[in-house]
Parts: C-alpha cells; structure tokens; sequence
C-alpha cells in the first residue's frame, strides 16, 4: 500500500475544495490535470453539468461562483485506491451555498467519486470527478426572518 500516495492524493481533494470555496482560481485550476471532466449533479443550476477539460471546469467555476456566491464544502470518509500513478477516490460531502443576490441558501450532502493522475511533474492531479446527490433542498432566505449574514469576507466593507 502506497501511504504517501494516498496522503497526497487526499490532501489533493482537500486543496480542490479549499480553492473553490476561496475562490483561488490559479490554486483550483492547478488541482485539475488539463484533461480532466466535471460530471456535477446539481438540482439547483436545473440539469447536470457535463465539463471536459480544466479550462472549462475552471471557467465555470469562476463565471457561477462569484463574489454573490459563499460556499462551504466539506469532504470526509475517503476511499483511496492507489495503482502506480493513477487512483480512485470515493468521498462523502456536504455543501451549503448561499446566493446573496437571490436571497437562497443551498445545502445539500452527497457522494463524490474520482480518478487521478500522478502527472510529469510528480504531483497529482484529478483526471475525473463527478457526484451523485443523496439530497439538495434550496430555501428563501425571506422565509427565515431571523436569518442575517453578519460576516461575508466577499461582500465589499465587510
């Protein structure tokens, strides 16, 4: 059993959502290999999204996530199967989106599954990713009236 490649290929995933949620593009994009697909089973966008290549999975990203938008995910429970310099990995996840320009909060919980790819340079990479939802519920803020986003580190002044 590779240790260390296991080690890297999770702190891999850890570093892929971090990037999203900061919204460090560079720092995302570099998690991806350039070949890699984006197989999202989102309700709330209304279809699944079907991205080829780290450019579009990163530009789609940028484009929808933007400052209006604060994510949080958290990844635990990894099933990670090294075979030389490729991998699988399995995760359990949650989410919680809040759209501020539309008032919604999102959360959901699900079931990623991955392949990876030690690439040239010696670090890995993910070559796929894609998930099924377990649940994903979208609520109006407005029907919450206590509800008060008192910290966004995207909102300008604050």
């Amino acid at each position: 059993m590779d240790l260390d490649a296991i080690e890297a290929v999770r702190q891999l995933k850890y570093r892929y959502f971090r990037t999203l949620d900061l919204k460090q593009w560079d720092a995302f994009a570099d998690t991806l290999t350039v070949d890699a697909t984006g197989r999202y089973g989102t309700r709330a966008m209304g279809r699944p999204l079907h991205l080829d290549g780290r450019a579009a999975v990163t530009a789609f990203m940028r484009e929808n996530l933007g400052p209006s938008v604060i994510t949080v995910h958290v990844a635990n429970h990894p099933e990670i199967r090294v075979d030389g310099d490729t991998a699988t990995g399995a995760w359990a996840f949650e989410d919680t989106v809040i759209t501020t320009e539309y008032g919604v909060l999102i959360r959901g919980a699900g079931h990623y599954t991955d392949t990876y790819r030690r690439d040239t340079d010696g670090r890995w990479r993910i070559t796929s990713t894609a998930y099924q939802r377990i649940y994903e519920s979208v609520q109006a803020l407005s029907d919450t009236p206590s509800f008060r986003l008192v910290s966004n580190m995207w909102a300008s002044g604050k």
